[in-house]
């Protein structure tokens, strides 16, 4: 069963963290050990894992895509949106991880994190829990 996620984002950049969401759909999915997918089916919407601990880590993040793609870079797509295309589709729009004793499985410092680049709207995430075939 694919359970959804809404998420209605504030800013036109915005690295939301969504792990204590994610982790919930997993203890109550009753699965002791198996993978969560995780979709974003939007084109200027991305999902990552990387340090929830040091909001820094984010800033730093989102600091750097916008000097590879600034917002404004003479690009061909003219709905104004094109950075947030490419930025999108540089962090990824899926993301498997383990589920191990009724969890997520994640580092230390790890945080699971949506991430929009042509906010603020509406966005929903899908994820889907896959037991361990025995």
């Amino acid at each position: 069963m694919i359970q959804k996620i809404d998420i209605k984002t504030r800013a036109r950049v915005e690295f939301r963290d969504i792990t204590l969401e994610v982790g919930n759909i997993v203890r109550t999915g009753g699965i002791k050990s198996g993978v969560c997918h995780l979709f974003v089916p939007h084109t200027t919407a991305g999902i990552t894992a990387n340090e929830h601990a040091d909001p820094d880590v984010v800033e730093d993040i989102k600091a750097q895509l916008e000097a590879m793609v600034p917002q404004h870079g003479g690009y061909r797509h003219t709905e104004g949106n094109a950075p947030a295309h490419i930025k999108a589709s540089l962090v990824g729009s899926s993301l498997t991880l383990l589920i191990e004793d009724g969890g997520l499985v994640l580092g230390t410092w790890q945080g699971i994190f949506f991430c929009e680049f042509d906010g603020p709207r509406n966005r929903h995430l899908f994820v889907k829990i896959v037991p361990d075939v025995k």
